[in-house]
């Protein structure tokens, strides 16, 4: 329980908190889930700049 504490929850938690905790904004199965695709996009996006940085993505995209 504490593994999983510490690695899915808080990704769940983030996004959640980014969306400021209310509910879908869009209807339709298709549409949440092109909306949940972009959060999660930008949720990854955001921690590989953490890691590596902006060049380090820059190169890993032209790569």
């Amino acid at each position: 329980m504490r593994v999983r504490r510490r690695t899915v929850e808080h990704v769940f938690g983030t996004i959640k908190d980014w969306m400021g905790r209310s509910h879908l904004k869009t209807r339709t199965l298709k549409n949440v889930a092109t909306e949940l695709s972009l959060h999660v996009l930008a949720y990854n996006i955001k921690r590989v700049i953490a890691l590596v940085g902006v060049p380090g993505l820059i190169a890993a995209i032209q790569a």
